[in-house]
């Protein structure tokens, strides 16, 4: 059965207007997130400007200013309801009364910084078994940007350059969040060059669904389907029908082939059916001008 709640995960930006992030996960500039991807956070819960928000910072090595940021974000948003939550222990993600507040959350947002930080601190502490239910079961938004993104599938990829993803042992992959199934995310996806690293995945994995999230993009998940909003790119890379590939054979450190891998490329308002794999293409209708 599909969950009830909805996921929107955002590859984090960096190009002058939209929301950016340093390598810390810092909030920059606000003008396109708030036109964009932060509203649709805001108008996708079930209580909109009315909802309890609590933003996670435990990804974030500015966790404060992070936090900050967001409050001034949504406040021009008139959302004023917003908590952060900067956990930074097992023993803090086990609190009780840390618990609560999830549990009182309609909103709960994952910012940027290290994913490792993400799946160490909750990994099967009581907030992530407080979170795994409410997304199942109830109509919770959970929204996550770079490494928050990174975090939400059951499969997460951690480390890997990008020149050399496409060696064999290159791009490491561990456990998520596991917000979704049968997907990886990787963000920052356009500007720093990672299809390798997706590639990789999919050849070492067929049965997932790669995920390549641009800068000021993302998308909004909600049962079996996947709309791509804001305005780059999403990458999918489908590794479902490979023929072929050399990934057993060669040695640790060795180039890999991959035969027939299907690739796809999303834009604003392309849908994509994870149940059939079938993307739809959005065709805006074009109002002609006066000559």
């Amino acid at each position: 059965m599909a969950p009830k709640g909805k996921l929107i995960i955002i590859g984090g930006a960096i190009n002058t207007g939209s929301f950016a992030e340093t390598q810390f996960g810092l909030p920059q500039n606000m003008n396109f997130f708030e036109r964009g991807i932060l509203k649709r956070i805001t108008t996708e819960s079930i209580k909109e400007n009315e909802s309890r928000f609590e933003i996670m910072t435990t990804a974030s090595l500015i966790p404060e200013k992070v936090g900050e940021e967001y409050i001034k974000a949504f406040a021009q948003l008139d959302v004023h309801d917003v908590g952060v939550l900067n956990i930074g222990s097992r023993e803090e993600a086990n609190n009780p009364a840390h618990a609560e507040r999830i549990k009182a959350a309609d909103v709960i947002i994952f910012t940027g910084g290290d994913q490792l930080r993400l799946t160490s601190i909750f990994g099967g502490t009581e907030i992530h078994r407080i979170l795994l239910d409410k997304y199942q079961n109830t109509e919770v938004v959970i929204a996550g940007t770079s490494a928050g993104a990174a975090a939400s599938s059951k499969n997460m990829i951690y480390q890997g350059s990008s020149k050399d993803a496409l060696l064999k042992g290159e791009v490491k992959i561990t456990g998520g969040l596991g917000f979704i199934d049968d997907v990886i995310v990787d963000t920052h996806f356009i500007q720093r060059g990672r299809i390798g690293r997706l590639l990789y995945a999919a050849a070492s994995n067929p049965g997932i669904l790669g995920i390549g999230l641009g800068e000021d993009t993302g998308l909004y998940i909600h049962g079996n389907t996947m709309e791509a909003i804001g305005s780059g790119m999403v990458i999918l890379v489908d590794g479902k029908s490979m023929a072929d590939t050399n990934l057993t054979d060669v040695e640790m450190g060795q180039p890999v082939s991959i035969k027939n891998m299907i690739v796809h490329v999303m834009c604003d308002g392309d849908m994509y059916d994870l149940d059939n794999h079938q993307l739809v293409i959005h065709h805006p209708r074009v109002i002609p001008t006066d000559s």
